[in-house]
Order: C-alpha cells, then structure tokens, then sequence
C-alpha cells in the first residue's frame, strides 16, 4: 500500500497519448503512444492481416476498434504507478463509456490489488479524463457479416469448442495472437488447413518490464479483454459475424473466499455481458460476442474433451510453458496440475503421464498447489483454473477408479484420503448432476445452443 500511495503521488498522471493506423499491402498496423510523464514512455503495437482489396481508411467503425483496442492495452503500462489520472488524449468517451472501463479495470485487477496488498475503490482508483476530437459515434453501415472467428488459445476448452463447430457444418476461421505449436496443432486435428488460422501480431513494450525490475508495482491484469477487443478488430476485418469464446461458467467463481477477487473476471459471463452490451452501444459493428461453452463446467468440458483423443499431444493450457518453443506443459505449476487432475478420472495415469511429460500425481512439490485446487486454503492458485467443487468431484472419481482397479494411489491422492476429504457417498449422484448441468446464464444464439446440447446427450 505503501508503494502505491508513493507512486501515484510521484506519477499523478497516465496519458493515452494516441493510435495511428497504417496499412501495407499485407497487414494493418496499429501503434500506440502511452506516457508517465517522468518515469516512462511505451510504443506497443499490433498487426493485423490484411484481406485483400479491404481498407480501413476513413472507417469510423474501425477507428472506434483502434481507439477501444488501446484502452483495453493501456491497464497494464497504467499499473506501474496506478496514477490517479489517465487522460485520454486521441479520444472522447461518454460518462457511461468511463463507467464501463472504470469497472473493467477495477474488477479485472482484482487480484493485483489483492496480491500488492492495496485498497482501493472503484470510485477513486483512476479518473478518466478525454481531451481529445475523436467522438464514438454509432452511425456506420453495417457490411454483411457471416462465419465465426474461434479464438484458440492451444487448451482444450477451445479445442471442444472448434471440434464441436466444424463437425456441426458451421463455417470457422481460428484466431491466435502470437502463433504457437498448440495453436496449428489444435487448427490441423480439427481438419482445417493452417490457412483457416488468422494470427496477430502483438507488440509488448518490454520498458514496462524495466520498471518492474526497478520496483515499480506489477501484477495480473484482465487479459482476455485485450482478446475480446483484439478479435473484434479481427473479425471486422473479415467480415465474420461471431466471435465464439471458449470460456466455461467455473470461471465465474471468486479465487478468493468470500471476496470478489476473480483471476479470471476477463474470462467471466459478468464481462462477456458487459462487453457484448458495449459492442451494442458503442462499438455497432454488428459482431456478435459469445463464449459457446459458458452452460459448462471445466469437470464436463474435460469429460467431453477427452473423447475426442486426436488432441491429447498437441493440447497446452501451461502459461508459463507457452513463453518456451515449442510450447510446453512445465509440469510444475498449478495450472498443469489442474488440468491432470480434471482429466484423471477419464484418463489412465500411464496416459496422463504421456501428456505431461512426468508423474504429477505422484510429485510431493505439487501438495500445496494440491490442496489450494481442492479448497484446503484461503485461496484457489492464481491461474485459470476450475471451481472447488469439481475439482474435489474429479479427485473422487478417479481415487474410486484406482480403487475399483486395484491400483496402488498417486501420492497426492493418498494425501487427500490421509485427510480424510475423501467422501465417495454421494458421487454418483454429483457426478450425475454435474453431467446434467446446463447454465442458462449464457448468450449463445439458438443455432448454437442446439449444437451444443446435442453434442452434450452424445457425449455426456
């Protein structure tokens, strides 16, 4: 707390200075200015391919995606010295527009507040202040749009997600920032050629990571909102209708008990709301913003996935193995142990060690994360991780499983029986109810949702 009062009153104020578009033959390029007076300025940047005969000069619509696209940037150079200020330079916003990213910032730094151990408010965090011409209008043409833009992230929700689409006969390109092994991997065991994948470019300014060496505040900010905004200027850019998210309802619980500090708010139908109500309003392309799996929890998209096998050695869902090449599950955070753990009553250990490269049921330096994933702790692992309860329901199943076999337990199972959180009583009837499980607290159009429960009484 106290580095952040310091640094805010050092730094009073965070300029979004401007965006420039340019485009080449190949690519539309968009560049961003921000600025701490005193302390630093960034240059990040993005490139988008460019389909060929389209422009974007003198496209309102596409100036407002630029312009909304830099504000979602913004937050994670504006955490250095949280300065109380953020003039909008390039930009007008209306009063409802501030509320909205005031909320967004707020709630999807959640945790890097709680982490730096800082109080703030949503009234008095940031003011937002816009001084420059450029109005978000709302009068465009809207051109004639079809076909969904599935971002893949190389995991296994957004490979359901694609797998399930395609074989239901729906027209799909994939979108990827940075390409990995994962990504084409997951795009070719779909049966799309890798020209089905559109892949941006996204340019960090690393002098954000020079501050953080010198102290300056870091932390977790809500990056699946630069996705939302980063395939919206994606899928304008190819005429696509929808913009089919893989997020599943476990990513709507809190990571901290008995507070609103959600690792994944980004990822939440809270924000899936509010963006797809922000593209209505302000943004009016006519882009349609849904997460296909929302009605699931992870415990039956993992149920589900697993049916589908040609994905086992090409899925990765480890984020500090997506920064190597090729991309890899590190086998050492908590990620990568929930993802085993979730497909463990489905798949053998022998089969799980083959994905993983090693034996993460059997790993002691796994107990802690072990037990924060089952609920023994004040907090869940800050990662995009599943509910509590599934995670407690998948443990179950698969210690039944080993039982039933006459299998020896893993380690960290034997661990979970030792204190005595092992109850399989009334399994049957959570595991059946899971199965079961549909949230209607969802957007999915209908012609989506029909695919989706069919899918489900296939597979579930």
């Amino acid at each position: 707390m106290e580095k952040f009062e310091r640094f805010r009153a050092e730094a009073p104020v965070f300029e979004y200075k401007s965006y420039t578009i340019t485009e080449t033959d190949e690519t539309v390029e968009i560049d961003y200015v921000f600025s701490i007076a005193g302390v630093a300025d960034f240059h990040p940047g993005w490139s988008f391919p460019r389909p060929a005969g389209f422009t974007v000069e003198g496209d309102l619509a596409f100036e407002r995606l630029a312009f909304s696209l830099g504000m979602a940037e913004a937050v994670s150079y504006w955490k250095a010295t949280c300065s109380p200020l953020m003039r909008v330079e390039c930009g007008s916003l209306t009063d409802e527009q501030i509320r909205w990213w005031k909320k967004l910032y707020f709630l999807g730094l959640g945790e890097f507040f709680y982490v730096n151990g800082i109080k703030a408010d949503i009234e008095t965090f940031i003011d937002i202040q816009c001084s420059g011409s450029f109005v978000c209008t709302t009068e465009t043409e809207r051109p004639t749009l079809s076909g969904c833009l599935v971002p893949i992230g190389g995991g296994k929700d957004s490979a359901l997600t694609l797998e399930t689409l395609t074989q239901a006969g729906m027209k799909c390109r994939c979108y990827a920032i940075n390409k990995r092994n994962s990504i084409t991997g997951t795009v070719l065991a779909a049966g799309l050629p890798e020209s089905a994948l559109i892949t941006a470019k996204r340019r960090f300014d690393r002098s954000l990571v020079d501050l953080n060496s010198k102290g300056y505040l870091n932390g977790h900010t809500p990056f699946s909102s630069v996705v939302a905004f980063s395939a919206e200027v994606t899928a304008y850019l190819n005429r696509l209708r929808y913009i089919v998210l893989s997020n599943e309802d476990s990513a709507n619980e809190s990571t901290v008990a008995g507070q609103n500090v959600n690792h994944q708010y980004s990822k939440s139908f809270e924000f899936e709301q509010d963006f797809h109500n922000y593209e209505e309003r302000f943004l009016a392309t006519g882009i349609y913003y849904f997460s296909f799996l929302r009605p699931l929890s992870e415990y039956q998209i993992a149920k589900m996935f697993v049916s589908h096998r040609k994905y086992l050695p090409v899925f990765r869902s480890c984020n500090l193995g997506s920064k190597v090449s090729p991309d890899i599950w590190c086998g050492e955070c908590p990620k990568c142990l929930f993802v085993c753990l979730i497909l463990s009553p489905f798949l053998t250990r022998s089969e799980l060690c083959d994905i993983f490269g090693r034996d993460m049921l059997g790993d002691e330096k796994m107990t802690d994360y072990f037990f924060e994933l089952a609920g023994q702790s004040e907090h869940k692992p800050f990662e995009c991780v599943g509910s509590i309860d599934e995670v407690n329901l998948a443990v179950t199943l698969a210690i039944r499983r080993y039982e039933s076999g006459g299998e020896e337990l893993p380690l960290l199972m034997q661990k979970y029986k030792d204190a005595g959180l092992y109850r399989p009583g009334t399994v049957d009837a959570i595991n059946e109810a899971y199965c079961g499980r549909y949230s209607e607290t969802n957007l999915l159009p209908a012609e989506f949702e029909t695919i989706l429960k069919k899918e489900m009484e296939r597979l579930l």
